[in-house]
């Protein structure tokens, strides 16, 4: 009798931390994915993007709907910001393993005078092949960076370079419906972003 008591307890027990977990996950999963990057609230049906890529395919932003696709505007002469996040994109490509495909990674040049589409060839496949290296003259440019509210600024510089562009360093991130959902501000950890973008794939679309 006092075995099969202690079998009782032990049922009761397990019983009750199996309901509690139960609990628990149902919990989690109604609570609201909390971001973290910036997030656009209201969401705002992106800008469009029509630019010609270094290999003269054309992207059309309008057209990758059901894809997540991460947009980042820099140059090939940047010394710090660009490569790195340019390095940040490839962290993410590889954590997201089979769902890689659903997302494309976007460079978009602020330097028109300098970022020749064989010059975009060699830097931006160097990071990842996969990824798209836009460029346009600055009266294409121009709609782009406003719709987006893009800071580009020339500045003289010593520097074996020549001359630098002050730019807006935010990675935007559209989500598969089109619509501008949140931007990751530089420095923002590849992990991080990482998370934030393997949520978006895996909304529904509306």
């Amino acid at each position: 009798m006092k075995i099969t008591r202690q079998k009782s307890w032990i049922y009761a027990a397990v019983a009750l931390f199996v309901v509690v977990l139960i609990g628990v996950i149902i919990i989690s999963l109604r609570q609201p994915y909390t971001f973290n990057g910036s997030l656009i609230v209201p969401s705002t049906l992106s800008g469009n993007i029509v630019l010609a890529n270094y290999d003269g395919r054309v992207f059309n932003l309008s057209e990758q709907r059901g894809k997540v696709v991460l947009v980042f505007f820099g140059y090939t002469t940047c010394p710090d910001v660009c490569p790195t996040t340019l390095a940040d994109f490839k962290q993410i490509r590889t954590g997201l393993d089979k769902k890689a495909g659903e997302v494309d990674f976007v460079f978009i040049s602020v330097d028109p005078e300098r970022d020749t589409a064989e010059r975009i060839g060699k830097y931006v496949p160097a990071f990842d092949p996969t990824f798209w290296g836009l460029r346009g003259s600055p009266e294409t440019l121009a709609p782009i960076f406003d719709a987006y509210g893009v800071f580009v600024e020339k500045q003289e510089s010593a520097s074996a370079t020549g001359y630098l562009v002050s730019h807006t360093a935010r990675v935007y991130v559209i989500d598969k419906s089109g619509n501008l959902r949140l931007t990751f501000p530089y420095g923002t950890p590849p992990d991080a972003m990482l998370e934030d973008v393997s949520h978006l794939v895996t909304e529904s679309t509306n």
